[in-house]
Order: structure tokens, then C-alpha cells, then sequence
């Protein structure tokens, strides 16, 4: 019996590809970015030559694996919580067009915020997009729940949603490797309008979607991964979603309480009345958002469910063990919750960074402007806002930056610059840029070409070597079009390139390029 240490963003590659994966897709985003990693360099993937090259934005590897969804493959698109906004569009209409192939959608939300602009639940989305859903409790589950979750998905033809969170995502444990299914062979859907979207059409497959949740329920009550655990206490009754039910377990060699172990959506309905039925109080563990809570609430409407809404356990941030047993009414392990083992390191950018020559002719250009003239987004570059640097002011969203720019000068701010990174460019930029160049608005962008997708891992971008074409392409005339070298050597030519741009009436463009110091590195591996 083969048996691997993995990460579970790993455990989801492995399972995925175990289960007959014919393709990956996704953009990097932490704490996602392992599962497309694992597939891109794992030896049986690249035997059967799986797809496995990054997309260019959430969006369009959504609509790609759902193409090769529709000729029957089985696919798995990969996200973290806020890319899954970038793909909302393609991500709840596919609730419509269905699946023909398995589709997975492994989304990894970030509770903390340690690499995120954003607490965001994803489960949110499956509830609303009427999708079923997995959220593994451990890195076995991680590896387990693919197969089942492809079988659903064909048998009632619809995407499925796996949500896990980033201690999970990070965290290595032994999995036990099971047989490995062929892949699929290639077929187009038995029914003709499968995918199409006309509202006649889409009308008729919005009531089946309604229609289906009854069976989706079932699937849950008789699901592996939803378990009843009985308990001889019944003055309190646990129910663990996901990751929760590993902490709750950390703080008992054996729970006298009833627990209902959450593992895969919808609900499990008559569970859920069972516990209820049984139990004086209920207590609620969820990572992330208090969905379950909430709707335990809607449909008991009883006072003695606790949880996130009344306050036993954090509004926000991470769930953890500590936490778990403060609501389970345990006395505490430590003085403080979590003890202070390391003092706390602010991020910074890498000695040799090209930003920070950058981010010194930037400032120096602007002077005489003072402070708030800079949109920045979302990459390594957003450290730019801290000290020393002080550089930027803004960060919103992946490609904020420039349409923030395009609204401030609509407004008669002068000058408005926008940062953005090469990657972040072709991800969400790019059509920021068109209507700038369409409104001909008086800003000035600047792409900092680092040559990487740097701060995920060192992705390459799907715009490397093309970004001076794509400006020229969509109307920014090529003589501003300016490329500068972020070096202290150049920086007195660096100001000067980036003032006469702000002097100029329009739409400029000036691309700082030098490789980011670890791809020389990654080159040489």
C-alpha cells in the first residue's frame, strides 16, 4: 500500500490525477497554488500528458476546463476565494450548462488574511449557485474526496466546488494512495443544447437545477464524509465542518458529546434534525463565514444553537484548537492562546528586489506633487506602500490600479499613476488599459516586468515577452511606450523618462524591466 507525505493542495493534485484528470487550469493564488504546482511537475502526469499550464486569469480557466468538460474529459480548475470573484461569471452559469466531463472547482479561501485583501467563505457560492460541494477535514480527505466528486458531477452533470482553507492548503500528513482510474475517453454531451445558454433554454435548466437538490441532499445524508458520531453527553452537540472537525479532535482523545462531521454539501438535513433533536445546545465549528449557522437558525429557529453569530467563537479570523476549546468550555492550555514562540516580521521586499529602484524613481518623479497620486495592485509590489518605500496608496484588486487611475483623472486629479505587475497586467489589466486608451485618459501606467509571477511562486506569466505589443495593440502610441532599467545607475534616466510622461496629455505607458532576483535561480534549477 503506497503511502505519500503531501501537502493538501498536493492530496487534491494527486487525487485529482488518480481519478482520471485530463486537465488543470487556474491562475496562482495563495494558498491554491500548490494543486497546479503538484500536477506540473508529477511524473504520471506528465507520462499521460495531462494539461497542466496556467491561464491567464480565473475567469478564462473556468470557461477553458468547462470546454474540455464538454468533450467529456475530466478537469479541475483551481482558485483561491477572491479569484473565485474573477470567475463568478463563468463559475454560476456553469450551475446551468452543467458538466459533461467531471468538473472540479478546488477554491482555497484564506481566513486570517495571511496573503489576501479579503475574509471570504466560498461556500457562499456554492449554496448560491445550487452546487455541491466537499470540504475536506484532513489531507487524506483531500486526497479521497476527487474521485467521489467527479462521480457526482457526471451523474448529475453538474460542477462541483472543493473548499478548503489554508492550514489545511499547507500542511503536510501520510496519505494513503488508492487505485488509479483511466481517463475518460473523449464524447460530446447525449444532450445537444447541453451548453447552451439561450433563456429558453437556460429557463428549462434552472428549474431542473431546483428540481436536482433533493437528490444532491441525499448524496449528502449517505455521503462517507458525513458522519454521525454518537455521544453519551447530550447536553451539548458538535457539529464540524471541514478542517473543524480535526481541531475539535485535537482537544479530546474521545468526545463524550455527539459531533456530526461535515464533509460534503448540501446539508445533510435529517442529520442535522437527528443532532438537533438529540441534543440541549448545539455548538457549530466552521471555518470561515457562519454559513451552517445561519441556516440552521433560518430553519430551526431555535436559541440554542452557538457558534459565530452570538459570539462563542471570533466573528473573524481563523478557526484553530485553541479557539475550539475556549467554546467547548476547556480550561486553557497556555497563558495566552497562542503562545509567543517568534516576534512578528513585517513582509519586505527581497534585497535586489527591481521593484525598489523603481519605486525610488517613481518617488523621486512625483515629489513635487506630494502624496495620493498612486493606484497600486495587488502582487510583490504592493509592499511598496510600506517603509521605507511609502510609494503607493492604493490597493483594491487585481487590476484596480489602472481603472482607479482612469476614475481619478475622469475627476480632474493630476497626475494619476497607476503600479501594476507584469502578470497582474495580463490577468486584469489589459482592459483597464483599453479604456483608457479609449477615453483617452490622461494617465501614466507602469508595468513592472519582473519576468515572474513572483509573490505565488514563481509562475511564469502568461504575458511575458509580449507586453509592448499588447500597449501598441490595444492604442497607446508606441512613443509612449517607454522602457527603463530599475537600476541605481539609471535612476536619474529613470526620472527623467517617467516626468516627461506625466507632462504628456494621455495615455503613457512605462515598463520598468529586470528580472525579479529568484528567477535566475529557478532558471538555473
Amino acid at each position: 500500500m503506497k503511502k505519500l507525505l503531501l501537502l493538501g493542495n498536493e492530496a487534491i493534485g494527486q487525487g485529482a490525477l488518480d481519478a482520471g484528470l485530463s486537465g488543470a487550469y487556474g491562475y496562482p493564488g495563495t494558498p491554491s497554488t500548490e494543486i497546479i504546482e503538484y500536477i506540473q511537475r508529477n511524473p504520471e502526469a506528465k507520462e499521460r500528458d495531462v494539461h497542466r499550464t496556467w491561464s491567464t486569469n480565473e475567469k478564462t480557466a473556468m470557461e477553458s476546463a468547462l470546454g474540455m468538460s464538454y468533450v467529456g474529459k475530466r478537469t479541475i480548475v483551481t482558485m483561491k476565494h477572491v479569484g473565485l470573484n474573477v470567475a463568478a461569471d463563468a463559475y454560476m452559469n456553469s450551475a446551468l450548462t452543467g458538466a459533461n466531463g467531471g468538473v472540479i472547482v478546488a477554491v482555497a479561501d484564506d481566513p486570517s488574511m495571511h496573503s489576501s485583501q479579503n475574509e471570504q467563505d466560498s461556500r457562499f457560492y456554492a449554496k448560491f449557485a445550487l452546487m455541491p460541494a466537499f470540504e475536506p477535514s484532513d489531507q487524506q480527505e483531500a486526497y479521497d474526496m476527487p474521485k467521489l466528486a467527479y462521480e457526482i458531477s457526471e451523474k448529475y452533470h453538474l460542477p462541483v466546488m472543493m473548499r478548503l482553507t489554508t492550514r489545511l492548503a499547507h500542511s503536510r500528513a501520510g496519505v494513503v494512495i488508492n487505485n488509479v482510474l483511466e481517463e475518460n475517453i473523449m464524447h460530446l454531451p447525449e444532450i445537444k443544447d447541453q451548453f447552451m445558454l439561450l433563456p429558453a433554454f437556460a429557463r428549462k435548466k434552472y428549474k431542473h437545477l431546483i428540481a436536482v437538490q433533493k437528490d444532491l441532499e441525499m448524496e449528502s445524508e449517505n455521503s462517507p464524509f458525513n458522519k454521525y458520531i454518537e455521544g453519551i453527553d447530550k447536553s451539548l452537540g458538535i457539529i464540524a465542518c471541514g478542517l473543524a472537525y480535526n481541531y475539535l479532535m485535537e482537544n479530546y482523545d474521545k468526545c463524550n458529546y455527539p459531533i456530526l462531521k461535515i464533509g460534503q454539501y448540501p446539508l445533510p438535513r435529517k442529520q442535522i434534525q437527528n443532532i438537533f433533536n438529540e441534543c440541549d445546545e448545539i455548538l457549530i465549528l466552521e471555518e470561515g463565514m457562519p454559513l451552517v449557522e445561519e441556516m440552521l437558525k433560518g430553519f430551526l429557529g431555535d436559541p440554542k444553537i452557538h457558534g459565530r453569530l452570538d459570539g462563542t467563537l471570533d466573528r473573524d479570523g481563523e478557526l484553530n484548537p485553541m479557539k475550539v476549546r475556549k467554546a467547548l468550555g476547556l480550561p486553557k492550555l497556555y497563558s495566552k492562546d497562542i503562545p509567543e514562540l517568534v516576534s512578528g516580521r513585517p513582509p519586505a521586499l527581497c534585497v535586489g528586489c527591481p521593484h525598489t529602484d523603481s519605486y525610488k524613481a517613481l518617488t523621486e518623479a512625483m515629489k513635487e506633487y506630494g502624496k495620493g497620486h498612486v493606484f497600486s495592485d495587488i502582487g510583490c509590489y504592493t509592499l511598496g506602500y510600506l517603509s521605507p518605500h511609502n510609494a503607493i496608496d492604493t490597493c483594491v484588486d487585481m487590476g484596480a490600479s489602472i481603472s482607479m487611475a482612469i476614475g481619478a483623472s475622469d475627476a480632474g486629479f493630476f497626475p494619476a499613476i497607476a503600479t501594476i505587475g507584469d502578470s497582474t497586467f495580463g490577468h486584469s489589466g489589459i482592459t483597464g488599459l483599453l479604456d483608457a486608451v479609449t477615453q483617452k485618459s490622461n494617465v501614466v501606467i507602469v508595468i513592472l516586468d519582473n519576468d515572474i509571477t513572483a509573490m505565488t511562486g514563481m509562475q511564469d506569466s502568461q504575458i511575458n515577452g509580449r507586453i509592448e505589443q499588447v500597449c501598441e495593440g490595444v492604442g497607446v502610441e508606441k512613443e509612449h511606450i517607454r522602457i527603463i532599467n530599475p537600476l541605481s545607475r539609471y535612476h536619474e534616466e529613470n526620472v527623467k523618462v517617467i516626468k516627461e510622461e506625466i507632462a504628456y496629455n494621455g495615455v503613457s505607458v512605462v515598463i520598468p524591466r529586470r528580472p525579479c532576483i529568484h528567477v535566475f535561480a529557478k532558471k538555473k534549477r
